[in-house]
C-alpha cells in the first residue's frame, strides 16, 4: 500500500513539474516568435525615438545595468554581515537565530509594491532627491538581500566544523577565521544568492517606477539628485499600457526579450555555482 501511494506522489510530482515546463516553454516560445524579429543591433544600440515607435533601448540597457550594478554594492556588505550574524555569531545562541532568521523570511516577504512606496516616501518626499538611480538602486538591492543572505548561510553551514577547528587550533582569532576560512570556502553560495537576486532584481517594475526610473530623457545620470534613468522592465509597462501601434507592439516584444535575455544568463550563471554547491556539501 505505501508503495502505491509513493508511486502515485511521484507520478503527480512529476505532472506538475511537466505542466510547470511547459507553460515556461510556451511563454518563452512566445517572446522569441514575437520578439527576436525586432531585436537588431540597430534596436540595441539606439536611444529611444518617437513614444518607441521607432530607435531602440540602449539607454534602458544601461539604465537597467546601472541599477543592478548599485544593487550589487548595496546587497552584498549587508547580506554578507547578515549571513556571518546567524551562521557564526549567533551559532550558540539558536533563539536569536531564528529571530535573524524569521526577520530575514519576512524581508522577503515583503511585495515589492511596498518597497517602491517606502522609497517614494523617504527618499524622493523626505530626503528631497527626486527620482534617482541611486533610491531605485538601495531598494532593489534591499530586496535582493534575503536571497543572498539565504545562500550565503546554507554554505556556512554546510561548512565542515573540521575546517574551523583546524584553523581555531593553529592560535586564529574569530576574525581571522572568518576571513582566511569561513568567506573563501563559502564563495559559491554567495555568488549563488547574489546572480539569482540579481536576475530578480532586473525584472522589478514597481520599486522603480515612483522613485528611479521615467519613460524617456534621460542619459548617463551625471549625479543623485533628480537623476533618473530609463529602465527595460518599465519601458515594456508603459509601451504595453498606452500604446496601440503595432510598430511599436512588435519592440515591446522586442524589449521583453532583451530582458529575458538579461535574467535568463543571470539565471544560468547561478547554475555551476550551485551545482558546485551541492557537489562540495556532498563531498564534505
Amino acid at each position: 500500500m505505501r508503495r502505491r501511494v509513493d508511486l502515485a506522489f511521484t507520478l503527480v510530482t512529476a505532472c506538475g513539474a511537466c505542466v510547470a515546463c511547459a507553460v515556461l516553454g510556451g511563454i518563452v516560445a512566445a517572446l522569441l516568435v514575437r520578439g527576436l524579429p525586432a531585436v537588431s543591433w540597430r534596436f540595441l544600440t539606439e536611444q529611444i525615438r518617437l513614444v518607441g515607435a521607432d530607435g531602440g533601448i540602449f539607454y534602458n540597457l544601461v539604465g537597467t545595468l546601472i541599477l543592478l550594478a548599485t544593487a550589487l554594492m548595496v546587497s552584498a556588505p549587508v547580506a554578507m554581515g547578515l549571513a556571518l550574524v546567524e551562521g557564526v555569531y549567533l551559532a550558540g545562541a539558536a533563539r536569536w537565530r531564528r529571530r535573524v532568521h524569521l526577520a530575514i523570511y519576512l524581508l522577503n516577504g515583503v511585495p515589492s509594491l511596498l518597497f517602491g512606496l517606502f522609497g517614494f516616501v523617504v527618499f524622493v518626499k523626505y530626503l528631497d532627491w527626486g527620482k534617482s538611480w541611486l533610491t531605485g538602486g538601495l531598494l532593489l538591492g534591499m530586496m535582493m538581500v534575503p536571497t543572498v543572505t539565504v545562500a550565503l548561510t546554507e554554505r556556512i553551514r554546510g561548512l565542515p566544523r573540521a575546517y574551523v577547528e583546524a584553523a581555531a587550533g593553529l592560535g586564529l582569532s574569530r576574525s581571522q577565521i572568518i576571513w582566511s576560512v569561513i568567506l573563501p570556502q563559502s564563495l559559491t553560495g554567495w555568488l549563488t544568492g547574489t546572480l539569482l537576486g540579481l536576475a530578480r532584481a532586473a525584472g522589478e517594475t514597481a520599486p522603480i517606477m515612483f522613485t528611479a526610473t521615467i519613460f524617456a530623457g534621460a542619459t548617463i545620470p551625471s549625479g543623485v539628485k533628480e537623476s533618473p534613468v530609463l529602465s527595460l522592465p518599465y519601458h515594456i509597462f508603459v509601451l504595453s499600457q498606452d500604446s496601440f501601434d503595432p510598430a511599436v507592439g512588435a519592440r515591446v516584444w522586442g524589449t521583453a526579450v532583451v530582458l529575458l535575455g538579461v535574467v535568463g544568463g543571470l539565471s544560468l550563471l547561478a547554475l555551476p555555482f550551485r551545482l558546485r554547491q551541492h557537489e562540495e556539501a556532498r563531498h564534505d
